[in-house]
């Protein structure tokens, strides 16, 4: 039994708690002769008694800006209306690698992928390995799930789907929301049939279902649409109970799907308000084929474009018994209207490290923010800005540090106060967009509608009331644990004015103070849809 091979461009601060096996820090293996794909895990167990939802985001290391901007670059290009012949494979290599080596956790596993498909010549399953061992030892939650797929399709390893499933545990156990999604649902049998490699606990299976809804991983909605449904015992026995509660959770947590980007949710919304199989057990409270109609434009273009997403869903297609906003038929007019939106990006002032010359030299876009991440090695450990640390008595400003390249020598004073030449402590500087905290949510190219700031610029808290009706982005500080999960473009919402706004523990199971969350108005459109 083989789990697909998760690539982030097909499919999604500064507390550095990076697990690096290099000098800088003082962090090994269990043995550090196991190479990680042959270290000891606990086998599976589908009968363990509790899951507790741990969050990927917060876990792995920040993302540098500059990467993830050639990161985005390097998935646009393998955008699906762009044939595969008509690809650049060698710029989309070179561009992830570039990302890749200033430890952007998502390019180094596309990296791996592209060197399994065979997109590098240079490269193949071998070199795949050694980059996910490399994320395994940053700690990486989908780099175990990643371990785990090459162990079931025999990709760089010995096929063992018994080290498989450990590997899945083990990302699922960390916050990995893919190994979650596929692993509750092998644990949503009505009984154990290990032949099929399904079993039934109910508890757990919602549990991991639920957290991986909850870091936007939309195909896991389909599963949860059935548990909700249909009421079930905790082995997976099924009492035939369906309730009007029952049916509406189920409905709620498709619709949720479909914005999140599950194809099959929209699939079986667009059949059950369309054409029912049975018209008794409805999930949907009565047929409307204007409805089925507008779920069934989004099937088809989840279908064809995977990586779309449509966080303003209720815009365009709200639940009964909201009335449906007109619609002139056009397909592209329902898609971009339920699509994310961004402003025009804030104009950046140069920053005083782009005003130097190289080595120093750093673009106007970003500028740079140090990590607390030292290195007292000789040379520099990986790619990166690096600046000589703190109390050290240097005012030398941060440079770009190819991995492998020798750090500088200067001459300081020692603990006597004597001048002495030798080497010093380095510090690594993330680049950071240089938009001066600008809401600004970022993605893929064509995921994004562009649309114009709205005047005046309005943000409200978690428990005021929508005081304009548009589209909301949520946002929390650059250096929240959770930003990287919560300032993403597929959290917007289209709200109503007086209607409430989203509230994180209660609408998206994540533990999140509500004063920490600040909604920004992106986008005041009536709705319509021509």
């Amino acid at each position: 039994m083989s789990k697909k091979n998760t690539v982030f461009f097909r499919l999604p601060f500064f507390a550095l708690a990076v697990l690096l096996c290099v000098p800088l820090i003082a962090c090994k293996m269990p043995n550090d002769k196991v190479p990680p794909r042959n270290q000891s895990l606990p086998l599976f167990n589908p009968h363990v008694a509790d899951f507790i939802c741990e969050t990927e985001a917060s876990k792995v290391p920040p993302i540098d800006a500059q990467a993830e901007d050639w990161f985005l670059e390097a998935r646009a290009m393998e955008d699906p209306e762009i044939f595969v012949e008509d690809r650049d494979y060698k710029k989309i290599v070179d561009l992830t690698r570039q990302a890749a080596q200033r430890l952007h956790w998502k390019a180094m596993l596309n990296l791996a992928s592209l060197y399994v498909e065979g997109r590098d010549p240079l490269h193949g399953e071998e070199e795949a390995v050694q980059l996910v061992e490399k994320a395994m030892r940053l700690g990486i939650p989908a780099a175990y799930d990643r371990m785990g797929t090459y162990y079931a399709n025999g990709t760089g390893v010995s096929g063992d789907i018994t080290r498989a499933y450990a590997f899945w545990q083990k990302a699922a156990q960390m916050g990995n929301p893919q190994a979650m999604g596929f692993l509750g649902e092998k644990l949503t049998a009505g009984e154990d049939h290990p032949g099929i490699d399904m079993w039934g606990n109910i508890p757990v299976a919602t549990k991991m279902l639920e957290c991986a809804l909850a870091q936007g991983y939309g195909p896991s909605a389909y599963d949860l649409y059935y548990l909700y449904y249909v009421v079930r015992t905790p082995d997976g026995t099924s009492d035939g109970e369906r309730t009007a509660e029952t049916k509406e959770r189920a409905l709620q947590v498709l619709h949720v799907g479909v914005s999140l980007g599950c194809e099959k949710c929209a699939n079986k919304l667009q059949i059950e308000f369309g054409d029912p199989f049975d018209l008794a057990n409805m999930v949907v409270p009565y047929i409307d084929k204007a409805r089925a109609e507008r779920y069934g434009v989004l099937n088809r273009e989840l279908g064809f474009n995977p990586n779309a997403r449509f966080p303003n869903l209720d815009k365009v297609l709200p639940l009964p018994p909201a009335d449906l906003p007109p619609w002139n038929g056009d397909r592209d007019t329902l898609l971009h209207a339920a699509m994310g939106v961004r402003p025009p990006p804030a104009t950046p002032k140069p920053s005083a490290a782009s005003l130097l010359q190289k080595p120093y030299f750093l673009a106007a876009d970003y500028a740079l923010r140090r990590t607390g991440l030292h290195s007292d090695a000789p040379t520099a450990p990986f790619s990166a800005y690096w600046q000589p640390a703190q109390g050290q008595g240097l005012t030398e400003p941060a440079r770009l540090f190819h991995k492998g390249e020798e750090f500088r020598h200067f001459s300081v004073l020692d603990a006597d106060g004597k001048s002495r030449y030798g080497s010093v402590t380095w510090e690594q500087c993330l680049t950071i967009r240089h938009s001066h905290g600008a809401v600004e949510p970022r993605a893929v190219h064509g995921l994004l509608r562009k649309v114009a700031r709205p005047e005046p610029w309005l943000s409200c808290a978690c428990g005021q009331a929508c005081p304009v009706s548009g589209v909301w982005q949520p946002w929390v500080a650059v250096d929240h644990p959770l930003q990287a999960i919560v300032n993403q473009y597929w959290r917007q919402a289209w709200l109503t004015q007086g209607a409430p706004f989203p509230r994180p523990r209660r609408d998206w199971l994540l533990d999140l103070p509500d004063d920490d969350v600040t909604w920004h108005l992106m986008d005041a459109s009536i709705p319509g849809l021509g």
